[in-house]
């Protein structure tokens, strides 16, 4: 998807967020606690910030990284206002981080990997900048058990020109996790009009 698209919808992506706002709430308090008290955190494709500022609750730093200049405005206007000084902000493609092996305690990448053509380089690339003992925290959408109500909401989305590229399950998503190789997957399922799989990789 361009980065067109999300510097154009920026400012309305907490808006159009609502409507699945319950499930959006859980995943971030979910994540939050996943997060080990201190920890080095990257957030990566974190639009406006929202699993960002629950993790900066527990989290030593947090950096808060999106391609699209205008979703990091909003996600540092957010931070200001709740005056979190362990947040840092940087523009930052998934695919290819700059930081070294091992930099972060815990990474987040939240409700990207649907989006992607190729997940996988992206999961490969999170997981490479995790620290060892660390915890690769991966939320994604579920599209493929969404209702038919919802699904018609989606379809609209799509007039606008938001596409996804793969409607997970939680078994499909398990599946796509458990085939990278890279270590044993766990997926906690939040459920809702849209549910969410929370995906967690440990480092050992």
């Amino acid at each position: 998807m361009s980065r067109t698209f999300w510097d154009r919808w920026a400012r309305f992506y907490d808006l159009a967020e609502r409507s699945n706002r319950g499930v959006n709430a859980a995943a971030a308090a979910r994540v939050a606690g996943l997060i080990p008290a201190g920890a080095r955190v990257l957030d990566c494709a974190a639009g406006t910030g929202l699993f960002t500022l629950a993790a900066a609750e527990r989290a030593g730093s947090v950096l808060c990284t999106d391609r699209s200049e205008a979703m990091l405005r909003q996600a540092r206007k957010k931070a200001r206002k709740r005056k979190l000084a362990n947040v840092g902000f940087a523009v930052r493609d998934v695919t290819a981080l700059p930081d070294p092996d091992g930099s972060f305690d815990a990474v987040i990448a939240a409700n990207v990997l649907h989006l992607l053509p190729d997940p996988g380089p992206a999961v490969r690339e999170l997981w490479r900048v995790t620290a060892p003992v660390g915890r690769l925290i991966l939320p994604t959408y579920l599209q493929g058990t969404v209702g038919a109500a919802y699904g018609t909401m989606i379809k609209i989305y799509q007039g606008v020109g938001f596409h996804y590229e793969h409607a997970f399950t939680a078994e499909s998503y398990r599946g796509f996790l458990e085939g990278l190789g890279l270590a044993p997957a766990a997926v906690e399922v939040i459920p809702g009009r849209v549910p969410e799989g929370i995906g967690v990789l440990e480092k050992c």
